[in-house]
C-alpha cells in the first residue's frame, strides 16, 4: 500500500471515530508540523505547543477533511493559523504592556542596597502582616480592599499594617515621624 493510501485508510477510520487511527496520523506527521512550526516561529517550546494544540484541532476537524486530500499539508495549515493567532496575540500583549508601562508612574525606586533591606526586612514579617504591609503600603490597597483580597477582618488587616511598618521601619533604623 502506498504512504498516501495508508493516510487516507487512517483518515477514513479517524472520520469514522477511530482514536488510534487518529494517533497514528499523529505519529506519522508530528516531526513534519513541529519541524516547520519550530522554523515559522524560531522558539522550540512555544513550536512544541503549537503542535499540541493543532493536533488537537485536526481532532475536532477531521470529519471536515475531503478524501484525497494532504494530511500533511492539511496539518500544516492548521499548524500554521496557530502560529499566526499566537503571533497577534504576542502582539496585541506586547502593545497593553507598553501602555501599561508608559501611563505606570515613574517611580524612583530607590538605591539598590536600600530595596535589598526593605526585601529582607518584608521576609522577616510574618505572612499575613507581610501581605496586608504589601497590599496596603506598597500596592495602594485601602485597609477594606486588603481585608476583601485577603478574607480578613477589617480590624485585623489595620493592625497587621500598623505593626509590620513599625517593625519594618524598626529593622531599617528608621524613626517612625508619623505620629
Amino acid at each position: 500500500m502506498k504512504l498516501e493510501g495508508v493516510d487516507e485508510a487512517l483518515v477514513a477510520a479517524a472520520q469514522a471515530g477511530s482514536t488510534e487511527a487518529f494517533s497514528r496520523l499523529v505519529d506519522r506527521h508530528q516531526q513534519a508540523v513541529r519541524a516547520f512550526l519550530r522554523r515559522a516561529c524560531g522558539d522550540w517550546a512555544l513550536a512544541d505547543d503549537l503542535a499540541q494544540e493543532s493536533f488537537l484541532t485536526a481532532w475536532d476537524r477531521i470529519g471536515r477533511l475531503k478524501a484525497g486530500a494532504s494530511v500533511r499539508a492539511w496539518l500544516c495549515g492548521i499548524a500554521y493559523r496557530k502560529h499566526l493567532t499566537a503571533r497577534r496575540s504576542a502582539v496585541r500583549s506586547r502593545i497593553r504592556e507598553q501602555a501599561y508601562e508608559a501611563e505606570r508612574p515613574a517611580c524612583d525606586g530607590g538605591r539598590p542596597e536600600d530595596r535589598l533591606a526593605l526585601e529582607a526586612a518584608m521576609a522577616e514579617l510574618p505572612a499575613d502582616q507581610r501581605a496586608c504591609v504589601a497590599l496596603c503600603l506598597a500596592a495602594d490597597f485601602s485597609h477594606a480592599e486588603a481585608a476583601e483580597a485577603l478574607a480578613l477582618p477589617l480590624g485585623t488587616v489595620k493592625s497587621h499594617v500598623t505593626r509590620g511598618r513599625a517593625r519594618l521601619l524598626s529593622m531599617l533604623g528608621v524613626e517612625d515621624d508619623v505620629r
